[in-house]
Order: structure tokens, then C-alpha cells, then sequence
């Protein structure tokens, strides 16, 4: 019998406890992929997490960089909004750069890795690279989203090129994304391999417990992400009104919790939507699948942040598509992957409010050609993003090194 492989999962963004609310998508692939290869998993340790554990058959390891009550830059947000929020966590951006890569060459070292997965070009990419250029341990990078829309800059740039060149394989989970490796990197090989959902636990309908819950008796409307400039809730919020007008049951019930959480409920009370926007705050993941089972029609209103980032993919999307919501989001970065005009749900302009509040009209309208939508949209997100189907696509490339 073979022996095994062993792989290092490189990411900064990996549950920290059980029903941790950071998203999933990292730890979902890693433990498929943990039953054809030893798979074992490296990520900044965060206040309360442990720093050795094993999950679902990985062995998980959480590097220390800081004094441990501030070891906040990683987890809860991401990187770049935690630096956004407050700028003393810039300080610790060397010692992390330093820890992470110093915990991955003791690492390789201790295991004798046969591959390097490493999530996000900057900082993991950068890091995988340096091991290479010391141990000769080749890596497969996947780029997000956020690592290349944002994170821009001569240096950066040069850097984000230099991770492109040396990757052993690289992977981009969008169209978007892909094309921005290619401006990059001009003739760089990359795969599109989106991240995944398990449709099994995505699948409505709904037992219509949620609606009660939150005392939702007529249309039920769902956001469900980070609240951050680039989710573009601002322009939900401001549609809200119109929608109202016409449908004076609809509840908007946001999930999610982030940087621009207290903005966003202040917009809501001066808009006088107090009986109609539900703040439920962030909702642990193995709690969200009846939430989307009892909602009627998802809304991602994505915009084009200051800094460049947008929507790499938008897995909520397809989490919600499988579970019978109708879809609508707006047309920028990936979400064109997963949603194809009047097809397999709706796209709006970003940053127009107006717009936004016609097309939810319009949908709550036809409600008579729900049942037909998200059919369709369900049979081809599932054939398209389940994570069996995604896992054997990385469990391919992998198996080469």
C-alpha cells in the first residue's frame, strides 16, 4: 500500500472553536482532502483557541506571534478590516509575517511535508515561498479574492508576482479572480476551482421556525455576510423603504457582524426601519441552514470597496441558492459565477439603491415562478459547487507533488 501523502494546510482564516462563526470554507476542504492525504493545518492561534488539537482528522496547529490577548489580527474579521478598524494591529503584521513563517519551516521540518496548500497570495503565499526557496517544498496557492483585489501597491504587487511565478499550481475560486492572476502574471496556469457547500446541509425547505423566531409573518428577506463597506448593506438598507411601500410584511433579517455593524443600524433607525430590519447579529455556521431554508429571496448587494476589494466568490450565495431562496446580488467580482441574469436568480448595478428596491419589487411579484427558479438554481449549484465535487478537483492537483 502507497504511503500517504502529507499536506500543509496554510490559512489564516480556520474555526477556532467548535460553532465558531469565521467562515468555514478553508476547514471544509481540508477535511476531504484529509481522507487521501495526512493533512495537517497551521493558523495564527487566537485568544481562547487551543494550539494543538485534532479535527475531523486533521492535525491543527495554532502558531503564537504576540502576547496572547492580542492576538486578535486574524479571526472574528479578516486581516484587512481588523487593520482598518484599528491601526495598532499594524504593529503586529511583522511579527506574524515572522511567526507564520518560522511555525511552517519548523513544521516541514518535523513532518516532511510532500506539499504546501497555501490559502490567500499575501501573507501565506509569501510564506510558502520563502519555505520553498529554503526546504525546495513546492506549493499550490489559492487566491480568494481579497489578497488580490485588495492589498495593492508597487511592493505588494511585486511580491503578489514573485508568489504567482514560483506556486507550483495555483488555484483562483472565480472567474474575477483568474482574470486579475492573468493582469498580474501574464501566462501564469490557473485552475478555477471555487470553494464549496455541502448540499446535503443546504437544503430546505424550511420548518418555519426561523420566521418565527424573529416574528417574520410576510416576505422574508436575507442578507447573511461581514458587515463591511464591500457588502454593500448600506444600499440594502436604503432600497428597504421602497420595498416596503409595496410589500408592508417584507422583514429584512441581517446575519453577520463586522466593522461597519453599528453604521448600519444607525442608517437603519433614521430611515425608520425599526419594525422591518432584524440585526441578528453573527450566527454560528452549523446554525445558518434553516435560516436560508426559511428565507424567501437572498440579497448580496456587493459593491467595489475604496481599496479595491469586492467579492471574490460569494459562497452565502450559493449556500442560499441550495436551499430553495431566490437570488439576487449584484454584478461585480464572482458572484456572475454563481448567478446567471433571470436564470438562476437576478443581478443588479452595484451601489444603486434604486435599482436594487425595483428589482426586489419585481421579484417579490412573481412569486408564482419561484418554484421553477430555484430548481434550476439548485440542480446546477449543486452539480457545479458541492464540495465532493470541488475536494476531487484540489485532491488532483495535489496528488501531482
Amino acid at each position: 500500500m502507497l504511503e500517504r501523502k502529507k499536506i500543509i494546510v496554510l490559512t489564516t482564516t480556520f474555526p477556532r472553536w467548535q460553532d465558531d462563526t469565521d467562515p468555514p470554507f478553508v476547514y471544509e476542504l481540508s477535511r476531504r482532502l484529509a481522507r487521501d492525504f495526512d493533512v495537517h493545518v497551521l493558523a495564527p492561534h487566537y485568544p481562547g483557541a487551543l494550539l494543538r488539537e485534532r479535527m475531523a482528522g486533521m492535525e491543527v496547529s495554532r502558531f503564537r506571534y504576540f502576547f496572547s490577548p492580542f492576538e486578535k489580527l486574524a479571526g472574528s474579521t479578516s486581516i484587512t478590516s481588523t487593520l482598518r478598524n484599528n491601526k495598532f494591529y499594524f504593529l503586529l503584521v511583522p511579527f506574524l509575517l515572522i511567526a507564520e513563517l518560522v511555525a511552517l519551516l519548523c513544521l516541514c521540518k518535523d513532518i516532511k511535508p510532500d506539499a504546501v496548500h497555501a490559502h490567500w497570495l499575501i501573507p501565506q503565499g509569501a510564506v510558502a515561498l520563502c519555505v520553498k526557496r529554503i526546504l525546495g517544498v513546492p506549493f499550490l496557492v489559492t487566491v480568494h479574492g481579497s489578497d488580490i483585489f485588495g492589498l495593492r501597491g508597487r511592493l505588494l504587487s511585486w511580491v503578489k508576482r514573485g508568489v504567482l511565478a514560483d506556486a507550483s499550481a495555483i488555484s483562483a475560486v472565480s472567474n474575477a479572480i483568474r482574470a486579475e492572476v492573468a493582469l498580474l502574471k501574464p501566462g501564469a496556469e490557473c485552475s478555477l476551482i471555487s470553494m464549496g457547500v455541502d448540499s446535503a446541509r443546504f437544503s430546505g425547505p424550511g420548518d418555519g421556525s426561523v420566521r418565527k423566531r424573529f416574528g417574520i409573518a410576510g416576505e422574508f428577506l436575507l442578507f447573511v455576510g461581514r458587515l463591511s463597506e464591500q457588502k454593500g448593506v448600506r444600499y440594502l438598507l436604503e432600497a428597504m423603504p421602497q420595498v416596503v411601500s409595496r410589500f408592508p410584511k417584507a422583514k429584512l433579517l441581517i446575519v453577520g457582524s463586522g466593522e461597519e455593524e453599528h453604521s448600519f443600524k444607525e442608517l437603519s433607525r433614521t430611515l425608520g426601519l425599526e419594525n422591518q430590519v432584524i440585526f441578528a447579529g453573527a450566527i454560528s455556521n452549523r446554525e445558518l441552514p434553516p435560516v436560508y431554508a426559511d428565507a424567501d429571496l437572498f440579497i448580496g448587494p456587493s459593491i467595489r470597496a475604496k481599496g479595491g476589494e469586492t467579492e471574490g466568490f460569494g459562497l452565502t450565495f450559493v449556500e442560499a441558492g441550495m436551499s430553495g431562496c431566490v437570488l439576487l446580488g449584484s454584478d461585480v467580482g464572482g458572484i456572475a459565477d454563481i448567478i446567471r441574469d433571470e436564470e438562476t436568480g437576478f443581478l443588479v448595478p452595484e451601489k444603486d439603491s434604486g435599482a436594487l428596491a425595483a428589482r426586489i419589487v419585481a421579484i417579490l411579484e412573481r412569486r408564482n415562478q419561484w418554484p421553477q427558479i430555484t430548481a434550476r438554481t439548485r440542480e446546477e449549484l449543486v452539480k457545479r459547487f458541492d464540495w465532493e465535487v470541488v475536494s476531487r478537483k484540489y485532491t488532483d492537483i495535489l496528488r501531482v507533488f
